[in-house]
């Protein structure tokens, strides 16, 4: 770079003209420059000190501890392994407990139904782990900050599992963003969820005597046109006993519970990152009204029923809030093919969520 000194050309003087910078340079008898002059302009190459380049901005993940994701999916491996073990019956463990039997029990059933409980345990988590990281891959694309999936273990039969959830700053997403990342773990859970099932009540016994007690397990409408299609002898099932099960049709029948329970269109579930990109501030009318409904099935419930099955899950979604959060551009446009997409996803809860649930 070129450092540029006070002063101007001016006039033909010999001192403007002069190669020396400061009159000590003079040698003697040369003619010395007038000091009241300016003196001249001198060119001083300077070396440029290298100027490191910024580093780009990467955002951590929102947790950096891999221990503790690994130990909740082993847990959960081994409460599912239990449950199908246990032919998701929580009768049997109560009733050695009381008797003071419990581990006998646990025992001859972990030995008896060692493959059914290691079947259940591979399908369902399989089908919980292609959900978390359908969203997960997603926000690695989009470099979305978020955490590792964390599964939920649940020690008691029938199901093993509370399913599996993935936190994101969902703030630096735009609205393309949060649709992708939303759509993207149902949709990956069905791919394993909806063969899975298939298989499963295919090898549906039903002509063996149902064993009365236990839970009773109520079948989504998707479930029921798979019955009618595969065993058309046998119409109008609401739900099916526990003893009647097998391990196949219970992780399709867990992974459509919870693909259809995400994908209810409120709060900050699958359902409602959809809904919010789909229709904007209008989701906050969506979302009301789903909880008004929700709160007048749980009371038709208990007048007819004597059960509210989703009463947790309804203070859940209460306590994190019903409205979905903008996004950090809500104008991002999302194109027809996401538009279709998202408006035929609306539909997964008609299909894979049964209202009932569980039953005794």
């Amino acid at each position: 770079m070129l450092v540029r000194m006070t002063g101007s050309f001016s006039g033909d003087s010999s001192a403007d003209n002069s190669p020396y910078s400061s009159p000590s340079q003079y040698p003697s008898g040369a003619p010395q420059p007038d000091a009241s002059r300016p003196g001249p302009f001198l060119a001083v190459p300077i070396k440029p000190k290298p100027i490191p380049a910024p580093r780009p901005k990467v955002e951590p993940p929102l947790s950096h501890r891999l221990w503790l994701p690994l130990f909740l999916l082993f847990a959960t491996c081994l409460t599912t392994f239990f449950a199908g073990a246990m032919s998701w019956d929580l009768y049997s463990v109560t009733e050695g407990a009381t008797s003071g039997n419990a581990g006998i029990v646990v025992r001859a059933a972990i030995l008896s139904h060692f493959g059914q409980g290691l079947t259940y345990m591979v399908c369902v988590v399989s089908i919980l782990f292609a959900h978390e990281m359908g969203h997960y891959v997603m926000t690695r694309v989009y470099k979305v900050p978020s955490s590792y999936p964390i599964f939920i273990p649940f020690p008691i039969p029938p199901i093993g599992t509370m399913g599996a959830v993935i936190a994101m700053q969902g703030q630096k997403a735009n609205r393309k963003e949060i649709f992708d990342i939303g759509i993207a773990g149902p949709l990956a859970g069905l791919v394993l969820a909806v063969p899975i099932v298939c298989i499963g009540v295919a090898q549906l016994d039903l002509s063996t005597p149902t064993a009365m007690g236990g839970f009773k397990f109520y079948l989504p409408l998707f479930i029921k046109w798979l019955m009618s299609w595969l065993h058309p002898d046998v119409s109008n099932i609401e739900f099916l006993y526990a003893s009647q099960v097998n391990a196949m049709f219970m992780a399709g029948w867990v992974g459509l519970l919870i693909t259809g329970l995400n994908m209810l269109p409120v709060s900050q579930l699958d359902g409602g990152h959809v809904t919010y990109t789909l229709f904007g501030k209008h989701s906050r009318t969506i979302a009301l009204a789903f909880i008004g409904v929700a709160v007048a099935y749980l009371i038709y419930s208990y007048i007819t029923y004597k059960v509210m099955g989703w009463i947790v899950m309804l203070l859940l979604i209460l306590v994190i809030g019903i409205y979905h959060p903008p996004t950090s551009d809500d104008s991002v446009p999302l194109g027809r093919g996401r538009i279709v997409l998202g408006a035929c996803s609306l539909f997964i809860p008609l299909l894979c969520f049964p209202p009932r649930g569980l039953g005794f």
